[in-house]
C-alpha cells in the first residue's frame, strides 16, 4: 500500500483513513513514511493554528472521507488540520520529528476553542460550523487535544440541538456526522445514532446495486456499524 500521495494532503489522509476503517494492517515502516510526510506539512503556510498545511490541488476543492465538499480555504485548512493530527494519532509512530510535529500542531488550537461556535466550545462542544465541528470531534475522539470527553459530551448536546427531523440534522453534513458518532463513546452518542436509524435502514435497502462511487461502499458501512451500535 502507497499511502503517500505528495500533491495532495487531502488523498493522503483518505489513504491512511481507509486503511483504519476496513481494518487493514499498515507496516511500522509504512506508517513511519506516511506519519513523516505528514509532519512535514506542519506549520507550512496555509495551514490553520499552525496544525498542516494543504497543498496546491487540495485548495481547488476537498471531499472528507464520506464524500461531502469542502470548497472555502478555511474550511480546507481547518478540516485538514484537525484530520491529519488525527491521521497522526492514530498512526502512533513513535518517531521523534512526528511526534514534536503533532505537538507544535496542536499547541495554537486551546486558544481557538474558547470564542468560538457561540460560546465556549468547552461548553458547547461547537467550532465554526457543522463540518468544522465533526472534524474536530473526529480529533478528541482518538484523545488529541485538551478536555476531549468534556468537549465531545457537549458537542452530542449541540447536536442533539440541530435536530430538523427525520433523522438529520440542520448545519451537519449527514455521513460524516455519522462517521464522527460511530467512533464516539460519550454520553449522547447513542441517542443521535438512534435518531439516525432509520435514515440507514433505509440507505441499505435501497443501495442494494452495485456501488455508485468510492463513497457509497463507505457510506454503508457506515450505516451498518451505526445499526449495531443502537
Amino acid at each position: 500500500m502507497n499511502a503517500i500521495h505528495s500533491r495532495s494532503l487531502a488523498d493522503t489522509i483518505d489513504a491512511v483513513e481507509e486503511s483504519f476503517f476496513q481494518g487493514g494492517a499498515m507496516s511500522a515502516t509504512e506508517k513511519r513514511a506516511v506519519a513523516h510526510w505528514i509532519a512535514g506539512r506542519q506549520g507550512l503556510p496555509g495551514s490553520y493554528a499552525g496544525m498542516f498545511a494543504p497543498t496546491d490541488r487540495d485548495w481547488r476543492g476537498i471531499a472528507v472521507f464520506t464524500g461531502e465538499r469542502i470548497g472555502t480555504r478555511a474550511g480546507i485548512s481547518h478540516v485538514l488540520g484537525e484530520e491529519a493530527c488525527r491521521a497522526l494519532i492514530q498512526l502512533g509512530t513513535p518517531e521523534e520529528a512526528s511526534r514534536k510535529a503533532l505537538n507544535r500542531a496542536t499547541h495554537g488550537m486551546p486558544d481557538r476553542l474558547q470564542p468560538l461556535g457561540g460560546g465556549s466550545t468547552s461548553k458547547t462542544g461547537m467550532y465554526c460550523c457543522g463540518t468544522c465541528s465533526v472534524a474536530l470531534w473526529r480529533h478528541l475522539a482518538v484523545g488529541g487535544l485538551s478536555r476531549s470527553e468534556r468537549r465531545l459530551v457537549a458537542g452530542m448536546r449541540s447536536l442533539r440541538a440541530h435536530r430538523a427531523g427525520g433523522g438529520r440534522w440542520r448545519r451537519f453534513p449527514f455521513w460524516f456526522t455519522l462517521l464522527a458518532l460511530s467512533e464516539i463513546e460519550v454520553t449522547g452518542a447513542r441517542r443521535e445514532m438512534e435518531y439516525a436509524a432509520p435514515v440507514c435502514e433505509r440507505y441499505i435497502r435501497l443501495r442494494q446495486s452495485r456501488p455508485r462511487n468510492t463513497y457509497s461502499p463507505r457510506r454503508r458501512l457506515v450505516a451498518e456499524r451505526i445499526l449495531e451500535k443502537c
